[in-house]
Formats: C-alpha cells, structure tokens, sequence
C-alpha cells in the first residue's frame, strides 16, 4: 500500500519551455521576461475582427491608455480602468492584443470583458497577473492569462482569488507558465469553459467555499490538473464536472502527489462527475482523506498508475459507473491501517490493465481493489494481467462483499486474503470467464495459499462462497 508524503509543489524544469508555443492570437514576447523588446507581434493578432464598436454602456481599455502588442508595462493603465469599472458599475471591455501587466487588484463588484483568444494579460518579471482579494460578484469573461516562458514562484499562480465570492471566470485561458493557472483561498466561485494549457497545475483550490469547475479543457500541466484541498478535513462541497482533462505528468515525483488529473485532498463532500480524462503519470481522480466523495460517469484512459484511487483516512466514497481503460491498476479502495473504510464499487467497466507502473515500481497489476466495509457489486473487469478483482491485503480485510461481477480475461478471477485477522468477506454470483490460471483464490499477503478456494472455503471462517460461475 502506498503512503503519500507531504506534496512539494516544484516548479516545472526549465526544458520545458522550449517545447511550447501559445495558442494563435496569444503568443508571448519571450523577451519580455528580462526588459522590453521589439514584439514579433506588433501586427494584428490573428483570429476574429474584434467588434467594431464597444456594447452600450461599457468602458474600453483604450479610454484608459492601454495599447495592446506594446512590451511596456502597463499596470497603471489596467489597474485604473478596473479602479473605474468598480466605481461606476460599469462593464470594461478590454481590447485584443498582449497587454503586459503584474500585481493587478482585481476588484469587487466588477464585470471584465476581453476578446476570446486575443485578450491576453502576460505578466511581467515572474510576478502574477493579479489576485482578487475579497472581491465579492467579480465576473472575467473571454480574458487570457500567461507569463511566457516564465511564471511566479513557489506557490504563485497566474490569477489568485482569496477570501471572495461569487467570483465567475467563463472563456478565460490560462496558459504557457511555469506556476499554477488559478489559484484559490477560502472562496466561492465557478470556473467554466476556460482553457488550462502548459501549465504546473491548472487549478488548485485551498479551502473552498463552494467551488463549481465545469466544462473547461486542461492539458499539457507538469504536475497536476484539478486540486480540491483544504488545511484541515472538512466540509468543502466542490463540484468538478464535465472537463477534458489529459497530458498530466509528474514533473515534481513523489509516490502519487503529483501527476494527478483531480486531487481531492481533505476536502468533504465533493462530487467528480462525467469528466473525460486521458493521458496522466498517475491518477485520472485521487481521493485522499475525505468524506462522502461521489466519483461518478467519469471516462478515464491511458493512466500510468491506478486509475480511480480512494485512499487513506476517506469514508463514504461512492465510485459508479466510470470507465478506466488503461492503468496500471484500475479502482483502488484502500488504507483500513488509516482509517480508510465505507465504499461502494458499483457499475464501473475495469479493462485492458498494464503488466507495471513506469511512475510508480510499487504497483502491482489488478483490476479492482478493496479492503473495509465496500460492497464491490455489478462491475465489469476485463484482460489483467493479475486478479481481475481482490479483497484485502494481510489483516487489512474487513466485511466486503464482492457479487454479481463479471470477470474476463484476468491471470486470477479473484483473490482474498485468508490469514489471520482478516476480516468477513463474501464472493457471491460473479461469472469468471477465461482465467489464466485459477478462478478463485486465498492469498497470503501476495503469496497465493490456496488456489481453489470455493472448494476449501470450509477452512476459513472469514470466507462465504456461493453461486458463482466459472467457464
């Protein structure tokens, strides 16, 4: 079983800036970083005309002397036409273009509109774009965000939001920056249709106060996609749905901190639902230390380490109805030395698992996992080059039932652990179809001690068998 250090966030190597390039319409002045310098860009931004005139009652940058494509810093320009914003309730349309910035306050009470692709806020000299500090109803619309081939350090992101609410990002792109996109403290907000590109970790979420990421594309982050984490467990009520997540590694190392596409940390009561998610080091959603996670209609391919993993101090996970094709082991519900227990494995489909883990040497292939008081019922598990589905590891087994599953095409149906101290278990109605080598099987840690145990379950009290088919 795998233990999970304390995260080190690491900036993301310096080689990798020589392998991107910002999206067209956004690309940044690399020279920017040390002083000013003539941008390749002093054309028009390529992509959609911008409007021909501002909508009524709008402010515009221009008014305020912003001039897009110019290196010179323009903060005072920016942070006066947000002052004005505020102060007359009045929408600021920002124009297309490069507008270099940092340390903006972004403030309370304020709608900011930029051109989708075009607008695009770079910050200088590794500092943020900007954070918004108890900015209640702050609304950003179509605004791009980057640092070039830079970004802030440590724990910086390009956007930081603390202590606010009623913040709403919708059209927004995060992209080319070696620190986190969207940063968030103790806030409420809704983060929609956005872009996350090359960046360390795209959003990462401390403490929430009602977070909604919905339907936004994440891609090519060094250390993390999504993170729901609070300081202390607690109640926290994120709603992470429908975003494309992939190309997730795990620049910093570690066991399972890094490399993750959703990291639910701590945090009670999330729900992580109907995300598409491909391509990561590690996990496709990681739930460590919470309550009550629903982990549900997720589709989750080409995971390098376990696809679906629940570990720790977590209670109350529900996993239904996901699809892990690809991983070096496919749903994990584990940690009973932790305190980890109460789970339901439900209507997942569990398939094409890999011989080993190239992050994580310590994984060993499976199809499903469980230890503590989790009901593993109705799945579909298919080619493991291992057990297709197992409960318990030593004496960390505790009143799981494993029915009505359909196992194809594992090296084992399914393994138990039968030594002392392991606890209830009950393997009732599963069809095993084309095991390599044995159906079902009593384990001994990993050492398998009894290769038919339907036909020696009489000597194991733990064990209840009955109804099963195998062809």
């Amino acid at each position: 079983m795998e233990k999970i250090a304390r995260i080190d966030r690491r900036r993301v190597l310096g080689g990798l800036a020589a392998l991107v390039v910002l999206p067209p319409g956004m690309a940044v002045a690399a020279a920017a970083r040390g002083g000013p310098a003539k941008p390749a860009a002093s054309k028009p931004p390529a992509g959609p005309k911008p409007p021909a005139a501002p909508q009524a009652g709008f402010l515009t940058g221009t008014e305020f002397g912003i001039v897009p494509g110019s290196t010179d810093d323009q903060s005072a320009a920016v942070q006066a036409a947000f002052d004005a914003a505020h102060e007359q309730g009045r929408p600021l349309l920002l124009p297309a273009g490069q507008i270099f910035v940092q340390n903006l306050a972004f403030p309370a009470r304020a709608r900011i509109v930029g051109q989708p692709g075009q607008t695009v806020l770079v910050g200088r000299l590794d500092n943020p774009v900007g954070t918004a500090e108890t900015a209640i109803d702050l609304m950003l619309e179509g605004v791009g965000f980057s640092a070039g081939v830079g970004g802030p350090g440590g724990e910086r992101a390009l956007l930081e939001v603390a202590d606010s609410s009623g913040v709403l990002l919708s059209n927004c792109q995060f992209v080319l920056s070696n620190s986190s996109g969207l940063l968030l403290r103790n806030s409420a907000a809704t983060i929609a249709d956005c872009t996350f590109d090359q960046l360390d970790v795209a959003v990462f979420s401390h403490d929430s106060r009602g977070l909604i990421v919905r339907s936004n594309r994440i891609s090519a982050c060094a250390n993390g996609g999504i993170l729901i984490w609070r300081g202390q467990p607690g109640p926290d009520g994120s709603i992470v749905s429908g975003n494309r997540v992939s190309g997730i590694l795990a620049k910093g190392g570690g066991n399972g901190q890094n490399g993750n596409a959703i990291n639910v940390f701590r945090a009670d009561n999330v729900i992580v639902e109907g995300n598409v998610i491909d391509d990561c080091d590690f996990s496709a959603v990681r739930i460590n230390s919470a309550r009550n996670a629903s982990i549900r209609g997720n589709t989750c391919t080409n995971l390098r380490e376990v696809g679906i993993y629940s570990e720790f101090a977590f209670t109350g996970s529900v996993i239904s109805g996901n699809v892990v094709d690809g991983a070096a082991g496919g749903i994990s519900i584990t940690n009973l030395d932790q305190g980890g227990e109460i789970a339901v494995c439900t209507g997942n489909i569990v398939r094409n698992i890999t011989a080993s883990s190239p992050t994580n040497p310590d994984v060993t292939p499976y199809g499903i996992y469980a230890e503590a008081n989790t009901t593993v019922i109705g799945n579909t598990v298919s080619a493991v080059p291992g057990p297709g589905i197992i409960a318990g590891y030593g004496p960390y087994l505790k009143n799981v039932v494993i029915a009505d599953n359909v196992i194809s095409d594992a090296d084992t149906g399914i393994g138990v652990s039968v030594v002392d101290k392991a606890g209830a278990v009950k393997i009732a109605g599963n069809l095993i179809s084309g095991a390599k080598s044995h159906a079902i099987v009593g384990l001994a840690w990993e050492k398998v001690v009894t290769p038919d145990l339907a036909a020696d379950a009489a000597k194991y009290p733990n064990v209840a068998i009955g109804d099963n088919t195998v062809v």
